[in-house]
């Protein structure tokens, strides 16, 4: 064993310097990294009208001559920025729609209203359906399965909270009455639409359409997948039963899809069982009902406008008789929506 003294172990480290350490070349190159993001002032816009496993079939030049689909997926500088059907996007890369082509969806522009929902009340994550719809039908059947008009109150709750028109399609009217059903929504100004089980008012739904986005949600089995058939002949909407033992539809459409009608587009979704509301504001329900939110003005700060509020405007009004009848009806309807989030 040798043994240096300090002026020797001086030396030896003198003889490096930081000029000869290696340095390990960067992998991703040596370009520094910046937050500045390219402008893409080529790219060009289209509508969502498909997704499926991350790839994303987008209309570009929709109403022109040259109007055609672009396949694309996410460019990752939208890091975890959803898109859904019917969002509006800009795309770069190859967009020529060529088979085997791929584009990049690099922004989403902004939204005009978002139908959302969450996995139940307790949950205020929310899952979004589709964007930039401005009507909503609502699909249920008259019976087989029994109508539930409590998820319609579900449905309306989150059409009110997104600024949505709602509509009512009653199908299979040939199978029951619904008078009993619709004196549930008496109060509220909804269009109602009636079918049989092997008829729709095409005509009139098709005119209804035209020049709007609608999405039409509904209970699984009620019809809503064999109404969009009906509308679009060539959507090929996949359709279920109803089980004889359960009472209940089974799910068929596993996707949401637009298709376009005229000038107008039809949204179909998945059939679901349940519709939970942990994202919805209350006061958007109240916005909706604008001759009570006008006497609500007037109800103490935190006001629940509920049967048992003290001092609620609305219900004031209500018992000194000057809501009128249909006004008692608009006002059991916003308290039946507003206990449904409650």
């Amino acid at each position: 064993m040798s043994w240096l003294s300090d002026d020797d172990e001086t030396r030896e480290y003198d003889e490096y310097d930081d000029s000869s350490a290696r340095v390990r070349p960067n992998p991703k190159g040596n370009k520094p990294r910046t937050k500045t993001r390219p402008a893409h002032e080529n790219a060009v816009v289209g509508r969502v009208y498909a997704v499926d496993r991350g790839r994303f079939s987008v209309l570009v030049g929709e109403g022109t001559a040259d109007e055609h689909t672009v396949s694309a997926t996410k460019a990752r500088e939208l890091g975890r920025h959803s898109i859904v059907t019917n969002d509006f996007v800009n795309v770069v890369g190859d967009t020529t729609g060529d088979e085997g082509s791929l584009a990049r969806v690099v922004s989403v522009q902004e939204r005009t209203s978002l139908l959302r929902r969450s996995a139940d009340d307790t949950d205020a994550i929310e899952r979004i359906i589709v964007a930039n719809a401005d009507q909503m039908l609502i699909v249920v059947a008259a019976a087989n399965p029994e109508p539930r008009p409590r998820l319609v109150d579900r449905y309306l709750v989150a059409a009110y909270d997104a600024g949505i028109k709602p509509i009512l399609v009653l199908t299979k009217t040939d199978l029951a009455d619904p008078t009993e059903f619709l004196a549930n929504f008496a109060g509220l100004e909804l269009r109602v639409i009636r079918s049989r089980s092997d008829e729709f008012p095409l005509e009139e739904l098709t005119e209804m359409l035209q020049g709007h986005t609608t999405v039409a949600v509904g209970h699984s089995g009620v019809g809503k997948s064999t109404l969009v058939n009906a509308l679009v002949p060539d959507a090929n909407r996949a359709v279920g039963v109803v089980n004889t033992v359960t009472g209940r539809g089974r799910h068929t459409s596993s996707s949401t899809i637009s298709y376009r009608i005229g000038t107008g587009w039809i949204v179909d979704t998945p059939g679901v069982r349940s519709f939970g509301l942990g994202h919805i504001n209350p006061d958007n329900i109240l916005k909706s009902f604008a001759d009570l939110a006008a006497i609500a003005e007037d109800c103490p700060r935190g006001c629940t406008h509920l049967p048992d509020a003290p001092d609620c405007a609305i219900i004031e009004a209500a018992a000194r008789g000057e809501l009128g009848a249909i006004g008692e009806l608009r006002l059991d309807s916003l308290q039946r929506l507003l206990t449904t989030l409650a």
